[in-house]
C-alpha cells in the first residue's frame, strides 16, 4: 500500500480532496462555455466516462451567465477558470462554482483578492491557486532566466500566501509545466514545503499518443511517492480521452482501480496462438464493466501460469488448449477457439458473485 502524502482537506461539490480522501479524476470542457447546451452535453459525457469533477472557462461576462444554467444541470462538480478579471470570479461564486481557479497575483491589487477570498469562504468554496510554466510572473522569469521548479514553487506559495493573508485557507495548489522532470521536481518541492491538497498534471503535454505517455511518466512517478489529491491529464484530444488515460494511470500504480485490467504477454516464438486476437477481443467485450478485475491472458508455459495465477481470472495457453485459472485455481483446460468466451463467462461469475 503505497504511504500518502498528508495534506489538508477541502471539499468541492461534495467530493473531499486531501486529506487521505481517494484522489480523484478531474477534466476541464472544451467547449465555449457560452453555448451552454453543447457544454452540458460534454458535462454528462464527461460524467460517464468517468470524470469526477470538471473545470469551465469563464473568459468573460457572458460566459459567467452561462455558466450559471450549466452549473444547474450539470452532473459534476464545476469548477470556475478565472484569469485577470476578478469580477468573473464574483460571478462565477454567485452563479454556484464548486470551486475557483485562480492566479490571485493576476486578478487586481489585494483588495480584489479580499473580495473574492470573502465571497469564497463565505460560500465554502475552495480556490485552486493554479501556476503554469507558460504564465510565469515577469520577475520570477527575470530572477531564474527561464521556467524551474524554483520559479514555479515560489509563485504558488507567493499566490497561496495572497490568499493565506486574507484568512482563506481552503487552497489547493497546482504548479505544471510541459516538461516532466520540470513538473516532477516543482511538485516534490511543493509537497515538503506545504501542506496544501496538489492537483497534480502536466500542462500542455500533447498529442494523444506523445501526452498520454507523458503525462503518465509524470503523474504516476508523482503518485509513487504519495504525492497527489487530484489528477488530470491535459490532451489535445477529446476530455474523454483525458479521463480514460487518468483511470488509466491510477489503476495502473495501484492508487485506485477501475474496470477490468487485462495482462497479456508480449508474444514471442513459444507463444500458441493468436494471442493478439485474444487480447483485442476480450478487451472489447469486458470493456463496460467496471468491477476492478485482474485478467491475465497468456501465450505459453513459461510466464504464463505464474501470471494466469496471480490474477483474479486468468489463462495460459498451451499446444491446441489453454489452462484457465479463477482466483489462483486451474477450473478448466480449454481449446483456443473457447478461450475467449469462457475467459469472459468467467470474468462475468465473478463480478455477479461480487454483485451478490
Amino acid at each position: 500500500m503505497l504511504e500518502r502524502r498528508k495534506s489538508r482537506g477541502v471539499v468541492v461539490g461534495g467530493i473531499r480532496i486531501g486529506a487521505g480522501a481517494p484522489v480523484t479524476v478531474q477534466s476541464m470542457t472544451k467547449t465555449d462555455t457560452r453555448d451552454v447546451e453543447a457544454t452540458v452535453r460534454q458535462l454528462h459525457s464527461l460524467a460517464e466516462a468517468g470524470c469526477e469533477i470538471a473545470r469551465c472557462a469563464i473568459p468573460d461576462a457572458a460566459a459567467a451567465e452561462a455558466f450559471a444554467e450549466i452549473k444547474r444541470r450539470s452532473p459534476l462538480p464545476l469548477v470556475a477558470d478565472i484569469h485577470f478579471d476578478y469580477r468573473l470570479a464574483l460571478a462565477a461564486l454567485a452563479a454556484g462554482a464548486d470551486k475557483l481557479r485562480i492566479n490571485p497575483g493576476n486578478i487586481g491589487g489585494r483588495e480584489r483578492v479580499r473580495e473574492v477570498a470573502r465571497a469564497a469562504k463565505e460560500r465554502g468554496v475552495p480556490i485552486r491557486v493554479g501556476v503554469n510554466a507558460g504564465s510565469l510572473e515577469r520577475d520570477l522569469l527575470a530572477r531564474y532566466g527561464a521556467p524551474c521548479a524554483e520559479a514555479l514553487v515560489e509563485s504558488a506559495k507567493r499566490n497561496a500566501a495572497l490568499l493565506e493573508d486574507e484568512g482563506f485557507g481552503d487552497i489547493v495548489v497546482s504548479i505544471k509545466a510541459s516538461d516532466v522532470a520540470t513538473t516532477v521536481q516543482a511538485y516534490e518541492a511543493i509537497s515538503r514545503e506545504t501542506d496544501y491538497p496538489l492537483h497534480v498534471g502536466l500542462t500542455e503535454a500533447g498529442s494523444p499518443r506523445s501526452g498520454t505517455i507523458k503525462s503518465a511518466v509524470a503523474i504516476g512517478a508523482l503518485l509513487l511517492e504519495g504525492i497527489g489529491d487530484t489528477i488530470r491529464v491535459s490532451l489535445t484530444a477529446e476530455p474523454e480521452e483525458e479521463v480514460r488515460v487518468a483511470r488509466d494511470i491510477l489503476s495502473s500504480v495501484g492508487v485506485r482501480r477501475f474496470g477490468v485490467e487485462v495482462v497479456s504477454c508480449p508474444t514471442c516464438g513459444r507463444c500458441h496462438g493468436d494471442l493478439l486476437r485474444m487480447v483485442r477481443e476480450v478487451e472489447a467485450r469486458v470493456a463496460a464493466i467496471d468491477a476492478p478485475l485482474r485478467v491475465a491472458v497468456m501465450g505459453c508455459e513459461v510466464n504464463g501460469p505464474g501470471e494466469a495465477r496471480e490474477a483474479d481470472v486468468g489463462v495460459a495457453l498451451g499446444e491446441g488448449a489453454g489452462l484457465l485459472f479463477s482466483h489462483g485455481k486451474p477450473v478448466a483446460r480449454v481449446p483456443h477457439d473457447e478461450i475467449v468466451s469462457r475467459l469472459v463467462e468467467e470474468i462475468f461469475k465473478l463480478t455477479q458473485r461480487e454483485r451478490d
